[in-house]
């Protein structure tokens, strides 16, 4: 751990005007080498989670960037304990990531890092983050840039999963102010971002409002019965046009 913490401090404060050959193998070679740590000693976590907070709000978007991929590697590396323990600090880091007004790289890997935490910790904690997450995220759906359009799709999505009973009307109220978007990105002009834009109507689509009075029942409706009983009571048109797109 004493080796990892001082490869932190020395990756995280290369200067921005390094060549990106050099930048790259640091993140590599901090990448292998957090692979094969046991995190046990938690002082020495602690001392690490220190050392990412301050590079995270660093003034080279470089070192922003660095953190907030080694993030990613000790939410992915480290026990589910000790993640839930440093999360409230984890996820306050990663919510300013999102907002990051000079860098795309930064806010994308924000963005990666953050579904990794709420899938390790299954959303606990992140409550009072919840709306600043949402709404940042709805306005990344469509991004110029690829990459960060399609780490928003998948976050987008598992925000439907985790939006719990406090924050069920809020989302409901995004969903329908987003889902045209969404829909459109089912046809992204990157595969990538339409694959993933599938599983997030799925999640997002049991949201909608029910209209009364419609049905829609056929064959097709047992390649996901519970779902598309759901979508039977939403715009019929809706359920034909997920068939069409083969998403069901």
């Amino acid at each position: 751990m004493e080796q990892m913490q001082s490869i932190l401090g020395q990756s995280l404060s290369i200067p921005a005007s390094q060549p990106k050959r050099k930048k790259a193998s640091v993140i590599s070679c901090f990448s292998k080498l957090s692979g094969k740590l046991k995190f046990q000693k938690r002082e020495t976590l602690k001392n690490v989670f220190s050392i990412l907070a301050e590079r995270a709000r660093d003034p080279s978007a470089t070192k922003r960037h660095l953190a907030m991929r080694s993030l990613g590697i000790l939410a992915c590396e480290a026990p589910d304990q000790q993640v839930r323990k440093y999360r409230k600090t984890v996820l306050d880091l990663l919510v300013h990531g999102l907002y990051d007004p000079v860098s795309s790289d930064v806010v994308q890997q924000s963005m990666k890092t953050l579904t990794i935490v709420l899938s390790k910790t299954q959303g606990k904690g992140l409550g009072p983050f919840f709306p600043d997450v949402t709404l940042q995220t709805r306005t990344l759906l469509d991004d110029e840039n690829d990459s960060v359009r399609h780490s928003a799709v998948i976050l987008f999505g598992q925000l439907a999963t985790f939006a719990g009973r406090k924050w069920k009307k809020f989302f409901t109220v995004q969903v329908k102010q987003t889902w045209d978007s969404l829909l459109t990105h089912l046809q992204d002009r990157n595969p990538q971002v339409a694959k993933a834009c599938k599983t997030t109507v799925r999640a997002c689509s049991l949201y909608l409002e029910r209209r009364k009075g419609y049905s829609v029942q056929n064959e097709e409706d047992q390649r996901n019965p519970r779902l598309s009983r759901q979508l039977s009571y939403h715009h019929p048109e809706l359920l034909q046009f997920l068939y069409a797109n083969k998403i069901l």
